[in-house]
């Protein structure tokens, strides 16, 4: 090999990126390269086992990665990186860990979704826990090093926590914040990449997400994070892309027996026809509120209603006092995205009845079935397809397409799979929205919607949109310049200008009555646009103040963080303003006749009972707003003839409370029993079951 000439590069990456070139030449320096080639194995070896790589994936689309590479000094860096519908949060952490596996040190900062800054801080010294973060602060001084539970961290932090579990007695811990209590649950082993990576699936409770269900993690044979999943998204280990479905159809099936032994325990069938005295009933076509009655459900309807008190009869019989209390028919959510949790949520909130306005479609597909087969709990689901144009902005579910052929090819798919409506959003091509309304009203379906860059909320009225989604949609024509892109986070952060819109201008008023001339309606969504424009630093914004207290920890905290990104001086006082000015409008569409759906585009349930507070604080009469959360989306949704009122021969969906929702609409919040069809289900019992606390008792039952 004598004259033999080499060079070798290297890329290794430690704390940087660093090029590594060796030259060699001759028989010494065959023997110097065979020694600096060993040492690069051996450093690379290092490297590696120091590197964590994963990637991202949504509907099967890559959306973002997550890196962590541990230095020669022990320090791990991270860096996570989310991009999907113009949003996601973008985050670097410094980690130091004892020798337990504990953070002693963590430095956490970057952006949330919507691009607001955040910064999280954790030190462990001598003793004392400290952290601050953007929704909490604290010290804590305690005999041994804790466990911190992060607020802001990246999903690698369940990885963090499982580990941690796992070396505990019980695999329980408490942890930092004060109150934080976690247990990691063994849920399944099995196996990845052609069965060569053992791994176990954990649930790690007590991480609650904004979605309330725990973390689900899987751990390889050295209890090394292989994946992580939210139900939405899974986080996989780089490499391992194609391993995504299998370990998501399993997870889910999971996920769907842990849900149907719920449904066996919480919802109640009961043999004999179910009289519920003592109850006055709310009108929903009158708006107003009768005299005492009974109500007696038989084959899943009402099958009469008396005056109370009435003989007893001689029929077996399952009875239940309402004490006084009010029946008010099942509540509609108008805007909705179905997970497998939302289920038990919404139905506890008194939600018999949703419309899912954009979703995966195979999962939201078998969350269906399974409901209407009665194996899982949750409302009736009435679907909109959601189809998205293909950018670097798209939103990952439904169909995301490239061309107006598969734009029509999806219609027809959605059509021919029974969906009620289309709906398009922001990355769609305006140039297609008249052929593909024209093709859905041709297969007997409506258009909804967001409102496509570049577009206005005028084009959509005038091309025959049955109703826009978001009020923000609405009010963007009267707020952009020519040119500005709705694609991204700009579609919330531009609101601020709304706080001197002028309502009263030639624009809006043309939009408005364009809305009435052509029965077009809107939901609004106002609770998520008081959550996004109001939210500041380790603040309970008012939307979450009447339940907060109710939720876990984890929940908890993640509500008091900021959504909106506060730049300029004056930036919080023009966004509460904004508010206001969303308010004023929803008052003004109502006064105008336009239609107005109530919807909330969160999933938790509770969240509906602040949608209908704001139409009341909004100026519009409790009765009306009860009668358009009921009997008019389900007009809306061509369903009055079995739902939205209290009557015999309707479906027996409807809600007990203990109050007077007119005196008070707050009261709906106090929900006692929820019927869906008459089967009986208990906010209590399932709240407790979801780690919450309860808002109200259940009534009791007597069989006679």
């Amino acid at each position: 090999m004598h004259g033999l000439y080499f060079r070798l590069v290297l890329n290794l990456k430690l704390s940087a990126e660093r090029c590594i070139s060796y030259e060699v030449s001759g028989k010494g320096g065959i023997m110097k390269f065979a020694m600096s080639l060993i040492l690069l194995v051996l450093a690379f070896s290092v490297e590696s086992e120091a590197s964590e790589h994963f990637v991202i994936i949504q509907n099967s689309e890559i959306i973002g990665h997550l890196t962590v590479v541990k230095d020669q000094q022990g320090t791990i860096n991270i860096d996570y990186f989310v991009d999907t519908n113009g949003r996601g949060p973008k985050i670097k952490e410094v980690l130091v860990l004892n020798s337990e596996g504990y953070p002693i040190d963590w430095k956490i900062e970057g952006f949330s979704s919507f691009g607001a800054p955040v910064l999280e801080t954790y030190s462990w010294k001598n003793g004392q826990g400290q952290w601050v973060s953007q929704a909490d602060h604290g010290t804590s001084h305690l005999p041994s090093t804790p466990l911190y539970i992060a607020n802001n961290s990246s999903p690698w932090s369940f990885g963090l926590y499982a580990r941690a579990l796992l070396k505990s007695d019980d695999r329980t811990l408490s942890a930092l914040p004060p109150q934080s209590l976690l247990k990691l649950r063994e849920i399944k082993k099995t196996t990845a990449g052609n069965g060569e990576i053992p791994i176990t699936l954990y649930a790690i409770i007590g991480t609650e997400d904004i979605n309330l269900t725990p973390a689900i993690v899987a751990l390889d044979d050295n209890n090394k994070l292989f994946a992580h999943s939210n139900g939405r998204t899974i986080l996989i280990r780089k490499g391992y892309e194609t391993e995504q479905k299998k370990l998501n159809a399993l997870l889910r099936s999971l996920e769907i027996e842990r849900l149907q032994n719920l449904q066996r325990t919480l919802a109640h069938h009961y043999r004999y026809p179910l009289r519920i005295n003592n109850v006055r009933i709310f009108d929903s076509l009158a708006g107003t509120l009768g005299k005492l009655k009974t109500v007696v459900i038989t084959d899943g309807k009402i099958a009469t209603i008396q005056p109370y008190p009435i003989s007893d009869g001689t029929e077996k019989q399952v009875v239940i006092d309402g004490e006084g209390g009010t029946l008010i028919p099942g509540f509609f959510d108008m805007h909705s995205h179905t997970t497998f949790q939302s289920g038990l949520l919404y139905l506890a909130a008194g939600v018999t009845s949703t419309r899912d306005l954009g979703n995966q479609n195979t999962m939201l597909d078998e969350i269906r079935r399974e409901i209407d087969s009665g194996k899982l709990a949750g409302p009736r689901i009435k679907p909109a397809g959601l189809i998205e144009g293909r950018s670097q902005y798209s939103t990952n579910n439904g169909y995301v397409v490239d061309s107006l052929e598969k734009a029509l090819e999806a219609v027809r798919w959605y059509a021919d799979q029974g969906y009620f409506e289309i709906k398009t959003y922001n990355s769609m091509n305006p140039d297609w929205i008249i052929p593909i309304v024209k093709e859905a009203n041709r297969l007997g379906l409506g258009v909804s919607g967001h409102v496509p860059a570049f577009a206005s909320a005028n084009d959509l009225i005038e091309a025959g949109y049955r109703s826009i989604a978001h009020i923000n949609q609405l009010m963007l024509g009267w707020l952009l310049a020519p040119g500005e892109d709705t694609r991204t986070p700009l579609r919330v952060t531009a609101l601020k200008r709304a706080a001197y819109l002028d309502l009263s201008s030639e624009d809006v008023v043309k939009t408005l009555d364009m809305m009435v001339a052509r029965n077009v309606a809107l939901d609004p969504t106002a609770m998520i646009h008081e959550r996004l424009l109001v939210s500041r630093p380790g603040v309970i914004q008012p939307g979450d103040i009447a339940y907060l207290s109710h939720m876990p920890v984890p929940y908890q905290r993640y509500r008091k963080l900021p959504l909106v990104p506060l730049l300029e001086e004056g930036d919080s006082r023009d966004y509460h303003l904004a508010f206001s000015k969303i308010m004023d409008l929803i008052r003004m569409l109502h006064e105008k006749g336009v239609k107005l759906l109530l919807g909330t585009d969160d999933g938790s349930g509770l969240s509906l009972h602040r949608e209908l507070e704001l139409y009341v604080k909004a100026g519009i009469p409790e009765s009306t707003v009860l009668s358009m959360a009921t009997l008019g989306a389900a007009t809306y949704m061509n369903e009055s003839d079995k739902l939205g009122i209290i009557e015999v021969g309707k479906l027996a969906d409807f809600s007990m409370i203990p109050g007077n929702p007119l005196d008070n609409i707050s009261n709906i919040r106090q929900i006692r029993m929820v019927s869906k069809g008459g089967v009986i289900y208990f906010p209590e019992e399932i709240y407790q079951a979801l780690n919450i606390i309860p808002f109200a008792n259940k009534p009791r039952v007597v069989s006679q």
